[in-house]
């Protein structure tokens, strides 16, 4: 084990992506996850030039990475409404190109919501995509991150066989990994909360998915009960998994060089983050 753990939070590019970097470092991240555009609009000007060399010198010069990104939240790669599907291709493919030109280890992605034309049917969509958009971005090195899902009205990836599904019908294999949300394997019926229940859910993830496709995990406790079906982030400790969950988490050597990365509500002073961290810490 290296000598800490790989823990961050999503952090703010207010006043240029580069900025995240003295962020991060201020509260203690070694490690962080951004947005390369803004999460809620499709489109988004180019990154400059300046910018690009300004993020690269950063993160060149900072301790903290690996650097994760988040797919804005109107993608939808099995949309039902062919325009909207069309507009979600275009914008996954143009975060991906902004990640490239900044050297982001990997991008999260929700799967997709299949508006009810079924599972099945979804699924195809999203690997159809994702071929589609590969074919448009050769020789990128930055990953895509399936996200696992609390499974909310029609969404996709609340089953690990959901993420074996899209991956086995994806043409480039090795440009997909997954991030885990330990809020969302909650709400969506996998019971992280206990030692046992921990233990079987990550050798089920091994043998469905695979533990070497494991690229970040989203560790966020969860406001709504086992099985719930919702997602509602709470601060650690304070949510239904409770502690105990977490416990294993921090401390399953499986998981100590996987990027950890709080998603919960904070203050501009980020205290919030900075209280959450030394909580996981302190269970190591």
């Amino acid at each position: 084990m290296s000598a800490a753990p790989l823990l961050g939070t999503h952090v703010s590019v207010a006043g240029g992506l580069s900025t995240a970097f003295q962020r991060a470092t201020v509260i203690g991240c070694t490690t962080m996850q951004i947005f390369v555009k803004n999460a809620n609009q499709w489109a988004a000007k180019p990154i400059s030039t300046d910018e690009i060399q300004r993020f690269r010198e950063a993160a060149g010069a900072s301790p903290v990475r690996p650097v994760i990104a988040h797919a804005a939240y109107l993608i939808n790669l099995c949309a039902k409404n062919d325009r909207v599907l069309q507009k979600s291709r275009a914008g996954f493919e143009d975060e991906l190109r902004r990640c490239e030109q900044l050297g982001v280890h990997a991008l999260v992605l929700h799967p997709g919501a299949h508006l009810g034309e079924g599972e099945d049917v979804g699924l195809r969509t999203i690997a159809d995509s994702l071929n589609v958009i590969h074919e448009r971005t050769p020789e990128f090195k930055v990953l895509t991150a399936l996200e696992t899902t609390a499974g909310q009205g029609t969404t996709l990836g609340y089953r690990f066989e959901h993420l074996r599904e899209i991956i086995d019908r994806v043409e480039q294999q090795s440009r997909l990994a997954v991030c885990m949300d330990t809020c969302h394997l909650f709400a969506a019926g996998y019971p992280i909360h206990t030692a046992d229940g921990w233990n079987d859910v990550i050798r089920s993830f091994d043998e469905i998915v695979g533990l070497k496709r494991l690229a970040v995990v989203h560790t966020n406790d969860s406001k709504k009960p086992f099985a719930s079906r919702r997602d509602r982030h709470e601060h650690i400790g304070k949510g239904m998994i409770g502690l105990e969950g977490f416990r294993m988490l921090m401390n399953d050597p499986r998981f100590f060089s996987v990027p950890k990365i709080l998603e919960t509500e904070k203050s501009e002073d980020m205290h919030e983050d900075v209280e959450n961290m030394q909580r996981l810490r302190s269970l190591l």
